[in-house]
């Protein structure tokens, strides 16, 4: 199964208009996101890191250690993101080796991008 074939059947979807915010940097957050349609840029106070298509994941770093959100995520355009709590972080994890190495590569390299905190 392709990492994006694992949002296929996630048991929550949320659909995104254009522009509409997702959440901020700060807000508190418990679940990551996967792209199923549309683009969602991340942005890191008024600087863009990266804009995540289809199949693309961003949160990550909520489900892991429960800390405020680093960066803010936008719709860019109608978009729908499969909503993944710990629980099914997990299971994706379980069944689907290959999702949580793209997980992690995808958290090291925008850390990397945002560089050390002053």
């Amino acid at each position: 199964m392709t990492v994006s074939g694992v949002f296929v059947n996630a048991s929550e979807r949320r659909k995104l208009g254009r522009e509409e915010l997702l959440f901020a940097e700060g807000d508190l957050g418990a679940e990551m996101f996967g792209v199923i349609s549309g683009a969602v840029e991340l942005r890191h106070g008024d600087r863009v890191l990266e804009v995540v298509g289809p199949g693309q994941t961003f949160g990550e770093m909520a489900i892991i250690d429960r800390s405020p959100r680093s960066l803010t995520a936008v719709a860019l355009e109608l978009s729908e993101v499969a909503v993944i709590n710990e629980r099914d972080f997990l299971f994706l994890v379980h069944e689907t080796p290959t999702f949580a190495l793209q997980v992690m590569r995808t958290l090291t390299e925008r850390i990397r991008q945002v560089g050390p905190r002053s």
